[in-house]
């Protein structure tokens, strides 16, 4: 009990971020379904229930959460998100631990708040919508297709060039740099991110491209 007292309130103390997120309860499968995704799309991640955004633990009805839970996965998530769940006890509150591992059978979506069945990616402690250049990445990836082709002609150097000078740079942008159609840009950034050449982010909640870590830029 003391073992599991400990690994809760440490976990706790790690704060939100990219692979944990608290919720202080549940009241729509189909909203925890985005969060559901975003890990599963993203590198995984952990749901503790029954935390609040503070830190404090708030404890939960562990069966009725976990229905909400099971919900989101199998009935609100496309295609369907395993997951594997642990019930802690804290000073007689209960906290209901969601483990989502990342998926090779996705990307899943899951509805946004129109109904809309959209695809989530996790950036730090939030989740966005992905854009279509990296959902086709992502599902091209899940498929192990090999041989992914790209030209390095004028496009893709003024994208280069661009990030290496400013950090980062939209799609909206490229095309707007460039001339090259809406078609056309996601093609190539979506080629990039295979090629582990660029990577996504958020800043100032507008979705960036930027180079992957691994990614040497030489101009």
């Amino acid at each position: 009990m003391q073992q599991q007292r400990h690994y809760i309130l440490n976990k706790i103390s790690e704060g939100e971020g990219l692979h944990l997120d608290f919720k202080h309860s549940i009241g729509d499968s189909k909203k925890i379904a985005r969060s559901l995704s975003a890990f599963a799309n993203t590198e995984g991640g952990t749901l503790l229930i029954g935390v609040r955004d503070n830190k404090s633990i708030a404890g939960i009805n562990s069966d009725e959460e976990y229905y909400m839970i099971e919900n989101a996965a199998y009935i609100y998530s496309k295609p369907q998100i395993q997951f594997n769940h642990k019930i802690h006890n804290i000073s007689g509150k209960t906290v209901l631990e969601i483990n989502v591992l990342k998926s090779n059978s996705g990307p899943h979506s899951a509805p946004d708040e129109n109904g809309i069945y959209r695809y989530y990616l996790r950036v730090k402690d939030t989740n966005y919508v992905a854009p279509h250049a990296l959902v086709e990445a992502w599902k091209l990836r899940n498929k192990n297709i090999k041989g992914i082709k790209l030209i390095f002609d004028s496009v893709v150097e003024l994208i280069l060039n661009e990030i290496n000078e400013n950090s980062s740079i939209s799609k909206s942008k490229i095309q707007r740099i460039t001339g090259i159609s809406s078609k056309k840009a996601d093609i190539i950034l979506r080629n990039m991110l295979l090629m582990n050449i660029l990577d996504v982010t958020v800043i100032e909640n507008s979705i960036k491209y930027i180079f992957h870590k691994n990614y040497e830029y030489r101009k």
